[in-house]
């Protein structure tokens, strides 16, 4: 079963566009009872802001406007929360999320990546040099596969900063922006959008409408088998519907006081592909109690972004992590194939690594790496 939040009251509008239930940024989010299988019901309350995710747009562009977008702990886009850009050119940045729980702002041209911080919460993005007038306009790309419940990137402009300029359809039906810039938007399917192939439409202010297509899957999970009981070992099956490729898929535990993952609280799974496409979990119910967990597509592998993020990391990094954090740089610069030492490596960083922008930096080489 998939968890979805439920539409706002009819007439609550967003942008001159509905406002689609929003979930957590690449998360799917089931809670489980022993014994049976429950979706967790949407909270009614408005947004909640003391534990929020950024989404920023991947790359930025130097001197140009971009949005971005807070969500709470429900999900929801949060309105009123400040989020915190650090210091540019002498001058502390921060921005307001609006009504729409978006914020609009300059891209800063002192720095290759910029960091984002609210609530507790970070996220980074890269900044490209502004593009020369003559250069030649770059290919649009989008993932051929995404999730019904995940945002996805469409990347390679020339889009505008502001979401209001560049209108988005996922088979004529409105698909939300969350975050934009001039190189990248973040786009969530609206609520109508089914599994299959599906065509994306971009209308854009800078240059004539783009329209390019992919594969839209929804992930189910079956009851635990044999049903939970403390101290058995059960198996927790992923549903792939709408693709028979085989597909990378994170799969983390939220609550591990109360469920145990058998091979670890995140997994890296591969499904099986063909008509039948699955993945098997093996868990172990630790306590009685409600547990909760998160599965999401992966995309496909990107070492020069990764090698980037260490680039800017090995600049702050404590002077005993300096060299090692510029060697894995520079080993994906040479060897980009070499991604899952490297990942591996970063992983060892991350495990004894305190917040902050650091950390920041890290892990988001470490995700363009899974």
């Amino acid at each position: 079963m998939t968890a979805r939040k439920q539409p706002r009251p009819a007439g609550e509008r967003l942008s001159g566009r509905r406002l689609f239930p929003a979930l957590l940024l690449g998360i799917m989010v089931i809670t489980l009872f022993l014994g049976e299988l429950s979706v967790a019901a949407p909270q009614s309350a408005p947004s909640t802001t003391w534990a929020v995710t950024i989404v920023l747009p991947p790359k930025l562009v130097a001197d140009r406007p971009a949005t971005l977008a807070v969500l709470g702990v429900d999900g929801r886009l949060a309105e009123g929360v400040i989020v915190d850009f650090g210091s540019h050119s002498g001058i502390d940045v921060r921005v307001k999320t609006d009504k729409t729980g978006r914020a609009v702002f300059l891209a800063p041209s002192d720095a290759a990546v910029l960091i984002a911080k609210a609530s507790g919460a970070s996220a980074a993005a890269l900044i490209e040099p502004p593009p020369a007038p003559s250069s030649p306009q770059t290919t649009i790309s989008l993932p051929s596969v995404v999730s019904q419940q995940d945002a996805f990137p469409v990347c390679g402009g020339p889009f505008h900063g502001d979401i209001e300029a560049d209108h988005v359809t996922l088979d004529g039906d409105p698909a939300l922006v969350l975050a934009a810039s001039p190189e990248c938007l973040v786009i969530l399917p609206g609520p109508r959008a089914v599994p299959g192939t599906a065509k994306i439409s971009v209308q854009m202010t800078r240059a004539p409408d783009w329209t390019g297509e992919t594969t839209l899957v929804a992930l189910h999970f079956d009851p635990p088998t044999p049903p939970l009981l403390t101290e058995t070992k059960s198996n927790l099956v992923l549903h792939v519907q709408a693709s028979d490729q085989p597909l990378n898929i994170m799969v983390e535990n939220r609550t591990p006081g109360i469920l145990r993952f058998i091979r670890g609280d995140a997994q890296k799974l591969v499904t099986s592909g063909g008509a039948q496409n699955v993945a098997t979990i093996e868990i172990q119910a630790i306590s009685t109690g409600d547990f909760s967990f998160r599965a999401r597509l992966l995309p496909n592998p990107e070492p020069e972004v990764a090698r980037r993020y260490l680039e800017a990391a090995a600049k702050i990094a404590p002077k005993d992590l300096q060299h090692q954090v510029q060697d894995l740089a520079n080993r994906l610069e040479h060897s980009p194939r070499d991604v899952q030492k490297v990942s591996a490596a970063i992983q060892k960083i991350l495990s004894y690594t305190m917040d902050g922008d650091f950390r920041t930096l890290l892990a988001s080489a470490h995700s363009a790496l899974e």
